[in-house]
């Protein structure tokens, strides 16, 4: 399983990291299983498998997997009250979903980089009302222009803390998202389970932690939402089984970034 932003493409300019094209096109020619799992939200999944692929990367429809593509299982079209990008909005209403800040049956939750304190306060009306809260995925930490806010996890947490209810996760790490990841790499001839499985992302917390739970070896590349290993509480560090500047570092084709 590979993660795409901070992994494949740079979270800055969302063009490919280099080795990223070259590390996909080696695990492709080797004929190894493999799933690219992005928690893209802002654009319907066709339309960001398109645009990978004119970057340059290589995969079939069957090896992509994004939270928009499991969304009806955990919400069903019907009223919410979504936040996130102004694309995410206008892709939840394409696929039948109608926006209620009012009486939605659900607080949907995705990133952008300029939550204000009154959407807090109404995501916990709401919350406090019956809605139930889901997150698109449950990042840790969101990056963009070089800077790093708080992830839709930490989001989560935050309104859960605040009105003592639970939330689920439509996308990573949730095991149903992680399950169906599954399910397209034994498709492609893997055998066995999660312990046969490595997952590659940028995010220890938001990806690998709930992949290593589940039995999966993790690699953690510091090429997006982590810059160096010192980052890392001592311990957390356990959960990358191995580390790398990048992924053209981890799958060897290309040498380790200099200082």
């Amino acid at each position: 399983m590979i993660d795409v932003q901070g992994t494949l493409i740079d979270d800055r300019d969302k063009r490919p990291i280099p080795g990223s094209v070259e590390a996909l096109e080696a695990l492709r020619r080797s004929g190894a299983p493999f799933v690219l799992v992005t928690n893209n939200t802002k654009h319907d999944s066709a339309e960001f498998r398109d645009f990978l692929r004119d970057l340059g990367f290589r995969f079939d429809d069957g090896q992509y997997l994004d939270p928009l593509m499991v969304l009806g299982t955990v919400v069903p079209p019907s009223p919410v009250a979504a936040y996130g990008s102004e694309n995410f909005l206008k892709v939840l209403q394409k696929r039948g979903y109608t926006l209620d800040f009012e009486d939605p049956a659900a607080v949907l939750v995705a990133i952008k980089p300029d939550f204000t304190n009154d959407e807090y306060a109404r995501m916990i009306e709401l919350v406090l009302g019956g809605a139930k809260l889901v997150g698109m995925h449950e990042t840790s930490i969101y990056a963009k222009n070089g800077r790093r806010y708080p992830g839709v996890g930490a989001i989560l947490k935050m309104v859960a803390f605040a009105t003592g209810r639970g939330y689920e996760v439509v996308g990573k790490p949730s095991v149903p998202f992680y399950e169906e990841a599954l399910r397209k790499l034994r498709a492609q001839g893997l055998e066995g389970g999660f312990g046969a499985v490595e997952i590659v992302s940028d995010d220890l917390i938001g990806d690998l932690a709930g992949a290593k739970r589940l039995g999966m070896t993790t690699a953690l590349v510091l090429s997006g939402k982590i810059a160096a290993v010192d980052e890392v509480p001592a311990d957390k560090r356990a959960l990358a089984d191995r580390v790398a500047s990048d992924i053209g570092v981890l799958f060897g084709v290309r040498t380790r970034r200099t200082a």
